[in-house]
């Protein structure tokens, strides 16, 4: 078996000056995010050409086709382009992989089984790889995973899996593993937003935030409100509902759920553009006009609209950075809160558990951003999850009141920071604090921002990566297996970020704060 680079014994600032060889790209210590458990021994398999796909001893039908799809998408990331010439130094040939999927059903609710167990003998005629998982969803990371055992030799032409027999077993720390892409600041086409998805199975990130709308642009069509896209940037940066729809069938076809979100009652002065009377005046356009039934018939109307096309089991309602001065400055609002015997503060309580209600009607649990706790947490539906975003120690008072968090703190997981590293992505843990293990598991997990200011089609893939694959580890690998020193890390995960340029995915270099170009020719594993 070829050698293997223990990277603690290299200087941390000093890894990126060696190229690494194909050698060592080779072994477990390569794997993206770090399985659970991980055996393997010392011997090397060669890559049919015509892989096949079996599923003896499964109960999924794939009726639909997720399995072969995602076969053949493997396959392809496998070969890369390559010219494989059908030559072997012995008899030594894996003849494809056997997925044997436990359930029948394919339905993509939150919390479902993702675990799988990959198994790679080294001996056997006809040789298999084995995958085994309760759901498709778990052998879709399986397959994942076998993927990135499988390198192309340049000498022999073939494509080669080495230190064989492998046996992973593997599963999520956390349930939500999550990034959020921005489309009102910037309009990203669809066929962007399915190259993220396309991206974020490859570090198993599985829920892709939607910020579809907010002050600058309303891109999405309403069918019950129609005039609502008339806030859109122009005629051509829209989403129409049936864009969508497509958009969820593709990520649930890869194991990504889409959250949708409606930032309510700020961040909303794009909904009047279609209609005015949404705005507490045409002279103070927001947060919407809490005196005015029809800005709750408008949020009833998309979440009706939405739960056609959003089959997730949350909505994200916003309800942060509200400033509620419009409502105090303008009279009938003024009025309006004095005769119910509100002030401000209570409007704002108001706003937001009324679109609580609303959204529960319709069959959702609802995501709040953490103002909403941080003011009335003792009044928000216990059926909340608080997005916390300001800072740290939100998450511990939030789950010792018993509700659900998910942890996004902005000095280490927006991606729109471009002075956050990497490091500071991977080394983010969100039960810092949290021992109860009742507790520990109201965090849901957490999810990486890449919000739209100052990023479009031109640069979002490479403002994302590889910082979003630090977190992913740490949302996916278990705590013991995390690396505890960052130089333990660093080869693993530059090998990842090229293994991402190969397949297409324009991840920025490692060195550097996010985004940086390369700063000197050589090689991918150097930057």
């Amino acid at each position: 078996m070829a050698c293997i680079w223990d990277t603690r014994t290299l200087h941390f600032g000093l890894l990126f000056g060696i190229l690494l060889s194909f050698s060592v790209t080779t072994n477990g210590l390569k794997l993206w995010p770090m399985p659970k458990l991980v055996n393997y021994g010392s011997e090397t398999l060669y890559w049919s050409t015509n892989m096949q796909l079996r599923t003896d001893g499964s109960n999924y039908a794939d009726s639909s086709g997720i399995l072969k799809e995602a076969f053949e998408r493997m396959v392809n990331l496998i070969e890369a382009d390559h010219i494989i010439e059908a030559k072997f130094a012995n008899s030594s040939v894996l003849a494809g992989v056997n997925v044997v999927v436990h359930s029948p059903d394919d339905t993509l609710n939150f919390g479902i089984d993702e675990s799988y167990t990959l198994n790679v003998p080294a001996k056997g005629s006809p040789l298999y790889a084995k995958i085994e998982a309760n759901t498709i969803f778990g052998a879709l990371h399986a397959l994942e995973t076998f993927s990135q055992l499988c390198y192309f030799n340049f000498t022999s032409k073939v494509v080669e899996l080495h230190a064989a027999p492998w046996t992973i077993y593997d599963l999520p720390r956390f349930p939500y593993r999550g990034l959020l892409i921005d489309t009102s600041r910037h309009y990203l086409p669809v066929p962007v937003i399915k190259s993220v998805i396309d991206s974020m199975t490859y570090s198993k990130l599985n829920v892709l935030h939607w910020h579809i709308v907010d002050d600058q642009s309303f891109p999405i069509e309403i069918p019950s409100y129609p005039k609502l896209w008339d806030g859109a940037y122009s005629y051509t940066e829209r989403y129409t509902i049936n864009d969508a729809i497509d958009i969820v069938k593709y990520a649930e076809r890869k194991g990504v759920n889409v959250l949708a979100e409606i930032d309510v009652p700020g961040h909303t002065l794009s909904w009047g553009v279609g209609y005015s009377s949404l705005w507490p005046s045409k002279s103070c356009r927001e947060p919407l006009d809490v005196s005015n039934e029809f800005s709750f018939k408008v949020i009833d109307g998309i979440l009706s609209d939405f739960s056609k096309v959003f089959k997730f089991k949350f909505v994200h309602l916003g309800g942060d950075e509200v400033n509620t001065s419009c409502w105090t400055t303008t009279p009938r609002i003024k009025e309006w809160l004095n005769n119910h015997h509100m002030n401000e503060s209570d409007g704002y309580r108001y706003f937001v558990l009324r679109a609580q209600q609303i959204a529960l009607s319709h069959g959702y649990d609802i995501i709040n951003w953490e103002e909403t706790f941080n003011n009335f947490g003792d009044k928000l539906s216990p059926r909340t999850v608080v997005h916390n975003w300001l800072g740290g120690g939100v998450a511990q008072k939030v789950v010792a009141d018993g509700l659900r968090c998910i942890v996004s703190n902005q000095d280490k997981w927006y991606l729109d920071h471009l002075d956050a590293t990497w490091e500071g992505f991977y080394t983010n843990e969100p039960l810092t604090n949290i021992t109860n293990p009742a507790q520990q598991k109201l965090v849901l997990g957490g999810e990486v921002c890449m919000w739209g200011e100052h990023i479009d089609t031109s640069d979002i893939q490479q403002t994302i990566w590889p910082r979003a694959a630090a977190a992913a580890e740490r949302l996916w690998t278990p705590f013991d297996k995390l690396a505890k020193d960052l130089k333990d890390v660093i080869s693993r995960l530059a090998h990842f970020r090229c293994l991402l340029n190969q397949r297409g995915v324009q991840a920025a270099p490692l060195i550097g704060n996010g985004r940086e170009a390369p700063s000197d020719p050589g090689s991918c594993y150097k930057q």
